[in-house]
């Protein structure tokens, strides 16, 4: 199935056709654009319940069990259109590797947000990431109340499934928590 979902991506890609995405650990579907694919992640501009455009999200391809354009399609896009809601260029984010894909959304975005879907299905990770190395992600985290920890987290890079980056709910903790003091 892997095989097939990646090409359905890259015909996603050069269609520039929004697609509703099905996987593995998600009952429910995703929908956006694919903006690149990478060996083993792709990046989505998604597009939220609500139908605007909701930050970007980097699954692994092999997660994935379909993409294609949902039966609604000329409604959301008529929706966005009608909002004004402009498709957001691809961010300076670069997919060759895991270790990649965080140290360029780190440096590109304020917060970002990791998934380990296979070791805790129902939680996320937020914070800023500060290295990655030896197979590890070094994040200092923010909570739910906007506040930051006082010492960072590691997180192994393979247990990492998916990467959140610029969407609403980043944006109002990092809008309310700022960036961690110098102390930290």
């Amino acid at each position: 199935m892997a095989k097939k979902s990646s090409t359905q991506l890259k015909t996603a890609l050069q269609a520039k056709q929004f697609v509703r995405l099905k996987r593995r650990f998600e009952d429910s579907s995703i929908y956006g654009y694919v903006l690149d694919i990478g060996p083993k992640f792709f990046l989505l501009a998604v597009i939220s319940d609500g139908i605007w455009f909701d930050g970007f999200q980097c699954f692994r391809i092999s997660d994935v069990s379909g993409a294609a354009p949902p039966y609604n399609t000329n409604f959301v896009e008529a929706a966005l259109r009608k909002r004004r809601e402009r498709m957001p260029k691809k961010p300076r984010i670069s997919l060759g590797s895991v270790e990649e894909l965080l140290l360029t959304a780190g440096r590109t975005f304020p917060l970002v947000t990791i998934h380990r879907e296979q070791v805790d299905t129902d939680t996320c990770w937020i914070g800023r990431i500060l290295s990655v190395n030896k197979g590890r992600v070094s994040m200092l985290q923010i909570d739910s109340h906007a506040e930051w920890h006082d010492k960072p987290t590691t997180y192994l890079l393979r247990e990492i499934t998916c990467v959140d980056f610029g969407g609403d709910y980043e944006n109002a903790l990092h809008l309310v928590g700022g960036n961690p003091s110098k102390q930290k």
